[in-house]
This record gives structure tokens, C-alpha cells and sequence, in this order.
């Protein structure tokens, strides 16, 4: 079953609307909760009038900081595993306003109309402050963290003397770029449904990205009992990295929910999405420099993201600029910048996908400064180990992404001066990019439980996440392969606190840790099954040659040459379970691993509008072994798809003035839509890794975005001649 093109196994749920996502469960004497945002981005609540709100019929209470039910006051409370350094956000703690929107109270009511009705109606005043929202102001007082955030790593210590290399480098660049602030929007909003039972205990459906990461903040900032609280993801509508922390809905849920004693639901609006976290804005300088033969003597890569002004956000943005091409010079540096501001958060990619546009566009002119070919540039500067951690590298079959890319786009073609191809009023362009992002296994134990029904139904059991990513097929598939039966023939449960132990899902890590957890809870359950059987139908304690097929235990050993499992569970008269675990690599390894792509992109550019269009995509992969070619190909049509967003369309655009995102809607920011998406081409390299995860399995869901937008950029470059070094490429920046 593993490599087979297997369909979503939760398919027809989902496509017959009934796969309930956080806002569909049903709950008797179901309450309304609206969120009231602030209007300012800096200052304190001076009064709240909720008069108004509170006589309107149906309306059960307004919550504001006043009368906010008790919670933990101590910041460390509110924690979670992914978080940065800081003090989180406490949602309705006390009078400070900390970002535009921030909820200042939430109107409960019998309907969501209601509620939606008396939100209206609920007046604020405030006392405003000084605030920034503006990057480019922020960036004079940019700083080096104190504290890193778990699981990032640090830019590396400068190896060689970067500047000395630079200053001497008979060809150099020297290039600053920036990508705009970026909005997640999945379709499925934030929402919670909180569910009482009549003992008291709550189950809390929420859009999340880690039901015990919430069950655990919950726990924390609520005083609950861990038996007493279960978290439920079965089904998450997309989320890109929003949902890996707790957003206010979830806590602004369970704890009214708790305090009245009835069920709950709390949905963020559409609006409300962009005052939760974002990927963050950065600013960029790159300098490179090369000999004649187009080697690369000196990289400087220094970068500054955007923060709150409450927590450090922290991405890896540089660190890409070190182990991607062959250096002996190089210097890379981070800092962020406080904003005015929700934290930012992971989004597809954190860090890669800004850091290596930047690395990626640079390398792009550098090529050009020395007359070469692009590829042929990337070509010469290969190199086959990290040099940040001297470490050697599992696998690297990103040649093959070139060659097998290039061959595909038809690259040898192309012409090296830019303005050379046009149809009519288009001008053509071809660019590509290479991509890095890290193979890694999950930092945490991921477990997974595998059970034998007497029904004859194999039973998969893990409270890991499936964001739309396919990880219901794919550990379907893993258990079917180890018990050679069809993936239709194995029920999985995933996405609920009370599952065997799983991380985040996020950093692609799902699929090779929670996969060979899957695998090792097979292998154990055999085991069971097998010493079930020297007890009931005597055979061999230890036999040798035995193997299972469609839900028999198959072998010489075997009396009759097969026995059915069902007989083997009859005689135990319940079912077998077996749990498997996967361990994080815990000391230091001489060995890193890393997925690899070339992006190679065709755009065309009306002359006269300005207007650039994606016309076609080739995107060549290294990723191991692929599990299911069918959903991780459409892993990397998203994450492309993704790429064309932040290469041409999206950007959050802020009113400085009053620190407010202004096209805080779909209908203002603006996301690839199906007019926009032309020809994507997939290639998956052949990779054999069996170092990098005990499967083999590398995660795709990253790496399908990393290199889009430079490749979008450089062929852009190609069609026009202009070099447009901000993200996104609107036609202003074109004809301006």
C-alpha cells in the first residue's frame, strides 16, 4: 500500500459535508459568543457600556476585564509548547490594549444573532498611546532576542571573514529586500464549541493544530483537570501554522462555558482572522561575491522580522543563506523589530519562505553580473554537507531536482538576456530557485496506538492533527502495508487529547514521526496477535516465516498453512492493542537531513498594465520516500499555489495611523483564485534516505512553497529587465 496513489480515505465525509468541523457539533442549550474588538492598537480601556447590549432579548451576559471570571493571572499560565519568549496574550486580563482588535469583551447570548446583534451596541472609550505598526520606523530599534524560542535555531557563529572576502570579490552584489506582512486565512475560521455534560466534564471542539498542546494550556490557564477536559480536531478546514498556538476562542469559550455551566461557541469573523497572527514582515540585506568563474567567495545575509511587542517572535530566516551554495565566507544575523501587533506566527515555511527569497533573488543577480545561466551558477556553487554544522547530509538529490526540472520546463532554451521573448503586448519570462527546508522528526514523542477488532477491522489511534494534509490516508496506508490488507480496511482515529500522545502538526515532521509510530505499533501488535495464537491454536511460540494477508496470519508454522485473525480474537474474546513510539533524536548527530526542490517558473507580463501572470510551474522534489504520490502532489500544488500568492497578491496593508490592517477581508486581501493558477507540474526525484526518518519519509508540505516566489520573481526579472526586490510584485512596483 505505501507508494500507492491511494484516495483520501476521509474523502466522502468531507465532500458530503459530514466530517463536523469545531463549529458544527450540536450541544442541548447551545450558547453564543461574539468577540468585541478594540479600535485603537495601543492604550487602556477607560470605560466599557454594555447597557445597551445587555437589555437586548436574548442576551445572557457581556464579559469584559471587570467582570471576567477567574483564570491565571501569571503570564507563565498561558504557555504553550510552540510559543515564543514573552508574556502571552491573556484575552480579557485587564484594561491594556496591546493590538487593533484585541477583544475587550465577548456578548453571550441564547442565538448567535443576538449576540451578534448586542456586540454591536457594546460602547468603549479609550486612552490611546503611542504606538508603531510601521516596519520601517520599527527596524532603527531592531534587537537581538534575549532568550531563543524553543526548537529555532540561532543564525550560526560567521566562519571565515565574510567582509575582508566581500570587499576584495572581483564580482558582488548588494541587495535589500522585503516581504510583506501575510495572512493565513484558511477557510475554516477560529471557532470553539464547548460542550458540558451533566457531570460537569467539558469536551472542547476547537480549530487547532495540537488538541493536547490546547488541553495543556487550557489546563494551565484555567485550573482545569486533565479528566475532566478533552480536546477534540478531528477535522481541521486548513491552517497553515495559525492554529499551532490556542487562539482567544478557545479560551474565551471553555472559560465562560465553565463559569455559566452551559455549553458555549465562540467564532472568530472573518475580520477577527487578521487580528490573530500573521507571517511576519521582513526586511533584508544580502550581499554576495564571486570570482570570475562565478564561485562564491563571501555571503552576508542579515535580516529583521517584525514582533509584538509582548512576545519574540522568532523565525530561521538567514540561516538557509549558509548551507545552500558552497562558501568559506560567511556572516548571517537576525533581529527583530516590536510592533504594535498580534505575535506573528509560523505560516507555511516560516523563515524559509522569506529567507530564501531574498537568497534566492540574489543569487538570481549575481548570475547575471557574471554572465551565467542561472542553474548553471547554482551548479557551480554546490555543495554536498551543511556547512553551518559541519554536519554530513543523509541524502541530497537536489541535482536531480535541477536536471529532471530543467529537462520538464525545457530551461535549455532559454535565452540569457532578459526582454527577449514576447507575445504581442506580454512579455515572457522564465526563472527558477532553488529550495531547502528541514527533514526533521518531531521534537516531542509521537505514539500511536493499533488495535484488532473482533469485527476483523484494523484500528489506528493517535491524537495527531490532520489540517487537510492527508495524514488520515497516509497512516492508513502504513498499517494496511504491515498487515497486507487494502487502507479502506483500517478506521483511524486522530485530532482528540485523549489519543496516545502526538506533537504539533507542523515543521512537515507529521508523516515521519506519528507514520513510524504507526509502524511500530503494527510490528508489536503482531507480536500479540501471534503469542494469542500459541495459546489458543498452538502455534509455535517463536515461529519463523509467518506473514499476515488479508487479515489471516499466513505460514508453514501455521496449522493449516493460514489462520483467520478473527478466530485468533474469538478465543481471546476481546480485542488486541498494541501501542508504538518514536523517540526525538535527543543527542547530537553527526547526520542532518533535508527536503530539496527547483522551482523553474514561466510568467508573462502585459507591457502597457503592468499586469504579471504565472502561466506555468515546474516543481521537482527530493523528499524521500513518498508515501502516497496522489495527496503529497497536491501538497505542493498547494504549497505552489501558496508561492503565487506571495509572489503576486497578498499583503496585509496597514493604516499606520491607526494601526489597523485595512483589507482585512477576501473580498480586499487578495489570494490566488482559479483565473490565477495556470499549469503546475510536479516531479518527485527518486531519493532513497532511510538515515533521515525510520520510514525513509521526508514531509512535503513545507517545501512546495519555499522556492515559488523567487523563481516568480527572477522570471519576471527575465520578462521585463526590472528587478522588483518586494514581495508582493504588484503592477505598481512594475510600471512605477
Amino acid at each position: 500500500m505505501i507508494g500507492k496513489e491511494v484516495n483520501r480515505v476521509e474523502g466522502p465525509l468531507k465532500v458530503s459535508g459530514h466530517a463536523p468541523y469545531a463549529a458544527d457539533y450540536p450541544a442541548e442549550g447551545l450558547l453564543h459568543g461574539v468577540i468585541v474588538g478594540s479600535s485603537i492598537a495601543n492604550g487602556k480601556v477607560l470605560s466599557i457600556d454594555s447597557a445597551a447590549a445587555s437589555a437586548l432579548p436574548g442576551v445572557v451576559a457581556v464579559f469584559t476585564h471587570e467582570n471576567r471570571p477567574a483564570a491565571g493571572s501569571i503570564g507563565m499560565r498561558y504557555r504553550d509548547l510552540v510559543g515564543p519568549p514573552g508574556t502571552p496574550f491573556r484575552p480579557l486580563h485587564d484594561d491594556l490594549v496591546l493590538f487593533a482588535d484585541q477583544p475587550v469583551a465577548l456578548v453571550v447570548a441564547e442565538s448567535y444573532e443576538a449576540a451578534r446583534d448586542a456586540a454591536a451596541l457594546v460602547r468603549v472609550s479609550y486612552q490611546e498611546e503611542p504606538f508603531e505598526t510601521d516596519l520601517d520606523r520599527a527596524v532603527a530599534a531592531s534587537f537581538v532576542p534575549t532568550l531563543p524560542r524553543p526548537f529555532v535555531h540561532r543564525p550560526p557563529s560567521p566562519r571565515g571573514d565574510a567582509e575582508a572576502a566581500f570587499a576584495t570579490a572581483p564580482l558582488k552584489i548588494e541587495a535589500h529586500y522585503e516581504t510583506a506582512p501575510e495572512y493565513h486565512n484558511p477557510i475554516e475560521l477560529f471557532a470553539t464549541t464547548a460542550v458540558l455534560d451533566a457531570d460537569g466534564k467539558m469536551t472542547v471542539y476547537d480549530k487547532n493544530q495540537g488538541s493536547q498542546n490546547v488541553q495543556l494550556y487550557l489546563r494551565l490557564a484555567l485550573g482545569l483537570k486533565a479528566m475532566d477536559l478533552k480536546v477534540v480536531n478531528a477535522y481541521v478546514g486548513g491552517a497553515f501554522g495559525s492554529g499551532l498556538r490556542p487562539a482567544h476562542t478557545v479560551f474565551l469559550a471553555a472559560l465562560i462555558a465553565n463559569h455559566l455551566g452551559r455549553s458555549l461557541r465562540v467564532v472568530a469573523t472573518r475580520s477577527q482572522m487578521f487580528a490573530t497572527t500573521y507571517r511576519p514582515h521582513t526586511r533584508q540585506r544580502v550581499e554576495l561575491g564571486c570570482g570570475l568563474d562565478g564561485r562564491l567567495v563571501s555571503v552576508r545575509h542579515h535580516a529583521v522580522g517584525a514582533t509584538s511587542n509582548y512576545e519574540d517572535q522568532q523565525e530561521v530566516v538567514v540561516n538557509w543563506s549558509g548551507l545552500a551554495y558552497a562558501c568559506d565566507n560567511v556572516k548571517l544575523s537576525y533581529e527583530v523589530a516590536k510592533l504594535a501587533t498580534p505575535t506573528p506566527a509560523d505560516m507555511r515555511a516560516p523563515g524559509a519562505a522569506s529567507g530564501q527569497f531574498a537568497l534566492e533573488c540574489a543569487a538570481d543577480e549575481l548570475a547575471e553580473l557574471a554572465g551565467m545561466d542561472p542553474l548553471a551558477f547554482r551548479l557551480a556553487n554546490w555543495v554536498a554537507h551543511d556547512q553551518n554544522s559541519g554536519k554530513e547530509i543523509t541524502a541530497k538529490a537536489q541535482r536531480e531536482c535541477y536536471a529532471e526540472g530543467a529537462e520538464r520546463f525545457g530551461w535549455k532554451s532559454r535565452d540569457l538576456k532578459p526582454r527577449s521573448r514576447r507575445d504581442g503586448h506580454e512579455l515572457i519570462g522564465w526563472g527558477m530557485a532553488g529550495g531547502i527546508w528541514e527533514a526533521a522528526m518531531a521534537p516531542l514523542p509521537s505514539r500511536a496506538r493499533a488495535t484488532w477488532r473482533a469485527g476483523g477491522r484494523l484500528e489506528i489511534a493517535a491524537a495527531a492533527s490532520d489540517i487537510g494534509t492527508g495524514t488520515y490516508t497516509i497512516l492508513a496506508q502504513i498499517a494496511a502495508e504491515s498487515f497486507g490488507i487494502e487502507a479502506d480496511q483500517v478506521a483511524v482515529l486522530l485530532g482528540d487529547s485523549s489519543l496516545p500522545y502526538n506533537p504539533i502538526e507542523g515543521g512537515s515532521w507529521m508523516a515521519a514521526s506519528t507514520g513510524a509510530a504507526v509502524a511500530r505499533a503494527c510490528d508489536k501488535l503482531k507480536r500479540e496477535l501471534l503469542k494469542a495464537a500459541h495459546h489458543s491454536h498452538e502455534v509455535p511460540r517463536r515461529p519463523t516465516g509467518v506473514r499476515f494477508e488479508g487479515g489471516r496470519m499466513l505460514g508453514a508454522a501455521i496449522p493449516g498453512g493460514a489462520l483467520p485473525l478473527g478466530e485468533v480474537l474469538a478465543a481471546t474474546g476481546e480485542p488486541l492493542s498494541a501501542t508504538g513510539t518514536t523517540m526525538p533524536q535527543l543527542m547530537p548527530s553527526r547526520l542532518v537531513s533535508y527536503t530539496q526542490s527547483a522551482t523553474f517558473a514561466e510568467v508573462r507580463v502585459d507591457e502597457e498594465l503592468g499586469v504579471a501572470r504565472v502561466t506555468r510551474v515546474v516543481a521537482a522534489v527530493a523528499a524521500g520516500r513518498i508515501l502516497n504520490p496522489k495527496t503529497a502532489r497536491s501538497q505542493i500544488l498547494g504549497g505552489v499555489v501558496m508561492g503565487i500568492g506571495r509572489a503576486l497578491h497578498e499583503e496585509g496593508l496597514f493604516d499606520h495611523r491607526f494601526g489597523r490592517v485595512m483589507n482585512a477581508s477576501l473580498a480586499d486581501y487578495h489570494v490566488p483564485t482559479n483565473a490565477d493558477v495556470y499549469d503546475i507540474d510536479v516531479i518527485f526525484v527518486k531519493e532513497d534516505d532511510p538515515r533521515a526518518s525510520p520510514l525513509g519519509v521526508k514531509g512535503v508540505g513545507e517545501i512546495g512553497i519555499v522556492g515559488v516566489a523567487p523563481a516568480i520573481a527572477n522570471a519576471i526579472w527575465h520578462a521585463t529587465g526590472r528587478r522588483v526586490r518586494s514581495l508582493p510584485i504588484t503592477p505598481d512596483k512594475l510600471m512605477g
